[in-house]
């Protein structure tokens, strides 16, 4: 069987546009460069299937979740893999095995811990599950499942739209002059950004020469703003809300910052790192893999004053922010590039047997140089 002829559905039925649905469409995209055959099942009238649908793909798109159920009853045996992108409708191509027979594959990007039995049995039907960081392998290994591969995450440089940028400050009222400072983290608790701000007010405790920039809406916020406003940051700590192609951001940024507690990989830490911006970010879970080796000025979760002292430590020494920067984008564009992740999911897929002809690519690199430092 020629790799040409190898049929992958891609399995993403959430509402959203984050991290996974982004890293779907890079998956998508990679196969397609490799000359396989993929196609999308996901939720009808939503991000994901408009942008697949902008990019050529074949979608097949429901409503809801039976829809997507029936679907891979009767229409499943079409594909040689099954790849689940969430837990969620990694349930329905289990339900569905006996009918489609397929082989599945499933990326679990959150850390979070999984319970049941149930949710165990459904890992060990399923033909291999893979980790995008080793804090999410070791996990899923604790809970249980056997054989977790480690896959990370792709990330792919675009332009950024500087005007655009400067635009969003001109309007948000920020002094270009001034340091600029800023996060783009939903304002939930696993990203911890109350933390965040007893960070910076310790930072504006000894200098006012920058703003801060938290780019992300969530249940949070009105705790926020009342300890924004209790601790007199208003002119430094600005609640930005949500901006589509966020990313555009980083053409202005000084530095980036991470506060979560808890976090499958830390996708915002690798754009920050592909756009050259330094980091200083916590350890929590996945962002680990990441920040190490000098890439990244590293804090442990909870501790403002490191965050505080972190920060404070790039903008003193530009050379170190430099040599900060420059390690991150090497590493990243090395580790992390849509052909180096690519490579390792048809190394899988040709260990499973599922007829991929890898003569036909650059030879792999095996998964664990790809996704390690």
């Amino acid at each position: 069987m020629h790799s040409k002829s190898v049929k992958i559905l891609e399995l993403n039925f959430e509402r959203g546009w984050r991290g996974g649905e982004r890293q779907t469409m890079y998956t998508m995209s990679g196969f397609k460069d490799a000359g396989l055959n993929v196609e999308l099942l996901c939720r009808k009238n939503y991000p994901l299937e408009k942008k697949a649908n902008e990019k050529g793909f074949k979608t097949h798109s429901f409503a809801n979740i039976f829809g997507a159920l029936f679907f891979l009853i009767f229409k499943g045996s079409r594909y040689d893999v099954l790849h689940a992108q969430s837990s969620h409708i990694l349930t329905y191509a289990i339900l569905s095995k006996p009918f489609h027979r397929a082989k599945i594959i499933f990326t679990r990007r959150v850390d979070f811990v999984p319970h049941g039995k149930m949710t165990l049995f459904k890992y060990k039907l399923t033909d291999q599950v893979i980790a995008i960081s080793n804090a999410i392998k070791h996990i899923l290994t604790d809970f249980g499942a056997k054989d977790v591969r480690l896959i990370s995450s792709a990330i792919i440089a675009k332009k950024l739209d500087k005007l655009r940028a400067e635009q969003i400050l001109r309007d948000a009222g920020v002094d270009p002059s001034l340091h600029l400072i800023g996060t783009t983290a939903a304002l939930v608790q696993h990203k911890d950004p109350l933390t965040m701000i007893e960070a910076i007010r310790k930072l504006a405790a000894v200098r006012r020469d920058f703003v801060f920039l938290h780019f992300g809406t969530g249940e949070l916020e009105q705790q926020m703003r009342d300890k924004i406003e209790e601790y007199g940051l208003g002119d430094v700590y600005k609640l930005m809300g949500f901006y589509e192609n966020v990313e555009d951001i980083f053409s202005v940024l000084d530095i980036f910052t991470m506060s979560s507690e808890q976090e499958g990989l830390g996708s915002s830490v690798l754009d920050a790192f592909m756009y050259r911006v330094p980091v200083v970010s916590t350890n929590a879970g996945g962002l680990s893999d990441l920040v190490q080796g000098g890439r990244a000025v590293s804090c442990e979760v909870h501790h403002p004053e490191q965050l505080a002292a972190g920060i404070q430590s790039l903008l003193e020494e530009p050379a170190r922010r430099e040599s900060v920067a420059r390690r991150a984008f090497a590493y990243t564009t090395e580790r992390h590039s849509l052909s180096c992740i690519t490579r390792s999911y048809l190394e899988l897929l040709y260990e499973m047997g599922a007829g991929i002809d890898l003569s036909r690519f650059e030879k792999p690199v095996s998964h664990m140089q790809a996704t390690q430092a």
